[in-house]
C-alpha cells in the first residue's frame, strides 16, 4: 500500500501561480474585447454625430440662405418703393413747376396786355383832350368874330361856368365886349368866377 504524500507549500505555490496567470490572461482578452466593443461602438457613435453635424450645419446654413434671400427680397423691395415715391415727388414737382410757369407766363401775357391797353387808352385820351382842346379853341375863335351883342345872348343862355370857362380863353377885348352886353347880374356872377380861377393859377 502506497503511502500517500502530502503536498507540498512548492506546489501549492506553483498552483496558484498558475491559477493567477490564468486570470491574468482571461483578464486580458476580457479587456480587449470590451476594447474592441468600445472602439466598434464609438467608432459608430462618432459616425453619428459626425453625420448629425454635418445635417445641422447643412440645415443651417439652409435657414441662413433663406433668411438672407428674404431679408435681400425686403430691401429691394423697400428700395423700389422708395425710388417710386421718390419718382412720384419728382413727377408732382415736375408737374407743379410747369404750372407754375405757365401761370407766369399767363401772367406776363396778361400784363403785357394790360400795358398795351394802357397805352391805347392814354394814347385815346390824349387824342380825346387835343381834340377837345382843338374844338375849344375852334368855338372860342367864332364867339371872338361873332359882334359883341349876338355872342352876348349867346352867353346868357349858358351856365355861368360854361361861360366863364370860354369867356377866359377869349382875347380881353372881345371878352370885355361879351360881358358889357350881359345881364349885370350874369356879368358879376361870371367876373367873381374868373376872378377865382385866375386867383387859383399857380404863379412862378
Amino acid at each position: 500500500m502506497k503511502q500517500v504524500t502530502k503536498p507540498s507549500k512548492k506546489m501549492f505555490r506553483n498552483v496558484r501561480s498558475g491559477r493567477g496567470a490564468l486570470w491574468i490572461i482571461a483578464m486580458i482578452f476580457g479587456v480587449s474585447a470590451m476594447l474592441r466593443v468600445a472602439s466598434g461602438t464609438g467608432a459608430a457613435i462618432a459616425r453619428e454625430m459626425s453625420e448629425l453635424s454635418r445635417d445641422d450645419m447643412a440645415e443651417g446654413q439652409e435657414v441662413e440662405a433663406c433668411y438672407s434671400d428674404e431679408e435681400t427680397a425686403d430691401l429691394i423691395a423697400a428700395l423700389l418703393e422708395r425710388e417710386q415715391k421718390v419718382e412720384e415727388q419728382e413727377f408732382f414737382l415736375a408737374q407743379k413747376m410747369k404750372t407754375i410757369e405757365l401761370a407766369r407766363e399767363k401772367a406776363l401775357e396778361n400784363l403785357s396786355a394790360l400795358e398795351e391797353a394802357e397805352a391805347r387808352l392814354q394814347a385815346t385820351m390824349a387824342r380825346s383832350q387835343t381834340a377837345a382842346e382843338d374844338d375849344l379853341a375852334k368855338l372860342t375863335a367864332v364867339y371872338e368874330a361873332m359882334k359883341p351883342k349876338e355872342a352876348a345872348e349867346l352867353f346868357e343862355a349858358m351856365s355861368p361856368e360854361f361861360a366863364a370857362g370860354f369867356l377866359g380863353r377869349m382875347r380881353s377885348d372881345a371878352a370885355g365886349a361879351i360881358l358889357a352886353g350881359l345881364d349885370p347880374e350874369t356879368a358879376y356872377t361870371i367876373s367873381v368866377i374868373l376872378a377865382g380861377r385866375n386867383a387859383n393859377a399857380p404863379r412862378e
